[in-house]
């Protein structure tokens, strides 16, 4: 499979990819969550090309990530907000820090510090159980076939993990 045909899979995470799964973009994406809006601020932040700040804002736009918001009339210019699908990559973002500061840090520590507004105390953020609060661990955690697998026929229980790779692969 080609990876512009990534976005065929049934598997969330490859959808996911297809948009947000190119180097550039996540730094896109975290700068404006930091407040960058204007082309020119993210180009000279990141030190991309025009021609490469383009096509990723563009993509992110059509893909309703980011929004082209008009703030200047003569000549016209725009700035890029976050939408709230878009907002809804913050626990990525903060997944990718933290995990960044825990395994690259060269030893020098996290380069920021996360601070809830809320108690004002310095937060690690943790990937909890919606249902219980427990905070999650990759060995306590399976997967299960979902609605999207289920109702294409393919078998609930018993389909041994190894197994699941092969069915998220299926284009659908």
């Amino acid at each position: 499979m080609r990876w512009d045909d990534i976005d065929k899979q049934v598997c969330s995470v490859a959808r996911a990819l297809s948009v947000v799964g190119e180097r550039w973009t996540m730094l896109i994406l975290r700068d404006a969550f930091f407040g960058t809006r204007r082309f020119e601020h993210f180009q000279r932040n990141l030190g991309i090309t025009r021609h490469r700040l383009s096509e990723r804002l563009s993509k992110l736009v059509e893909q309703g990530v980011l929004v082209k918001v008009p703030y200047h009339d003569r000549p016209l210019r725009y700035e890029y907000r976050l939408t709230r699908k878009g907002l809804g990559l913050y626990p990525v973002l903060m997944s990718l820090a933290c995990w960044g500061d825990e395994w690259m840090d060269r030893g020098e520590g996290a380069p920021l510090e996360w601070v809830h507004h809320t108690c004002g105390a310095a937060t690690t953020p943790v990937l909890t159980c919606s249902e219980c609060g427990e905070a999650l661990r990759p060995e306590e955690v399976r997967p299960r076939l979902g609605p999207a697998l289920r109702d294409a026929g393919e078998p609930v229980d018993g389909a041994p993990l190894s197994d699941i790779p092969a069915l998220l692969k299926r284009p659908v």
